[in-house]
């Protein structure tokens, strides 16, 4: 592997590996980095080969968060600087909007963005001995990347005060306890548990399923209304249950035999609205 702009990324079956990849600087984040490592997840996303993606840190750390310059250089922003990172964020790619799972292998300590890059993503392993920190207000600054609306829905919004507030470290075992992980283990075991987990979504579990059942988590997220949710999920439920990846799992359970599912993440699913038009003809469909 090569490393281009710090990020380097190596593929075995199904599954692809992200390495952030400056071990000599902690992992810290520059500019490049940052979009090399979502111009990765998004080309990987678009490949029907991958089926999961883990992101982990070459050396000790997962990653010291931005590369601090002299003088802070890193959030000075003058006004040409701030035109262009408006522009760069608002073309970056959403992880919570692609089909793939993405697992964070944090092998080592991760503080500020090289944290809240990781909150972005599904599933999260951490070191149980290695220091988390959102430490920005310790640095003059407010938390980024999308950790304001989503901390709190993991851990609880009293939580997510304390550790904003106080931008404390604390270690991966208390990471687990609080919700932000869901495996503290020894530095060593990080990333096999997490390769491990990902061939098993890999493997064992049909892709469109996977990336549809991803995509509509986080959109119930922001979903207010109960009904619709409920109905919204039925009528997808009913649609995949027609196609053929269904009747390939319960064929290949039955017959204590691997999967060969034929559908690909990205095929286009009816989203239901949850609308009374749709509410109405599933109502009548259930009672029918």
């Amino acid at each position: 592997m090569t490393a281009v702009d710090g990020i380097s990324v190596e593929r075995e079956g199904h599954v692809a590996t992200i390495w952030l990849d400056r071990p000599d600087r902690g992992n810290g984040f520059i500019s490049a980095m940052q979009i090399e490592l979502h111009r990765q997840l998004a080309e990987l996303d678009q490949d029907e080969d991958i089926r999961a993606i883990v992101v982990t840190g070459r050396g000790r750390h997962f990653s010291t968060g931005a590369d601090l310059e002299p003088g802070g250089a890193n959030f000075a922003f003058g006004d040409e600087q701030t035109r262009a990172a408006r522009a760069m964020m608002g073309t970056r790619p959403r992880p919570w909007e692609m089909r793939t799972p993405i697992i964070g292998a944090l092998n080592g300590s991760a503080v500020g963005l090289g944290l809240t890059f990781a909150l972005q993503w599904d599933i999260r392993i951490v070191n149980e001995s290695a220091k988390y920190g959102f430490v920005f207000a310790r640095r003059g600054l407010i938390p980024e990347q999308n950790s304001l609306w989503l901390l709190p829905r993991l851990v609880g919004a009293a939580t997510a005060l304390e550790l904003l507030l106080t931008g404390r470290l604390f270690r991966g075992a208390e990471a687990k306890e609080l919700g932000l992980a869901t495996h503290a283990l020894p530095a060593e075991q990080v990333l096999p548990t997490a390769l491990e987990m990902a061939t098993e979504i890999a493997t064992q579990c049909a892709p469109t399923a996977v990336g549809v059942t991803k995509q509509l988590v986080y959109q119930m997220l922001r979903e207010t209304d109960r009904e619709a949710a409920f109905h919204r999920e039925w009528e997808i439920f009913r649609w995949m249950g027609r196609q053929a990846d269904s009747g390939e799992g319960v064929a290949a359970f039955l017959e204590k035999r691997a999967p060969d599912f034929s559908l690909e993440k990205h095929v286009e699913v009816p989203m239901a609205d949850g609308s009374d038009e749709t509410r109405r003809a599933a109502t009548w469909t259930v009672q029918r």
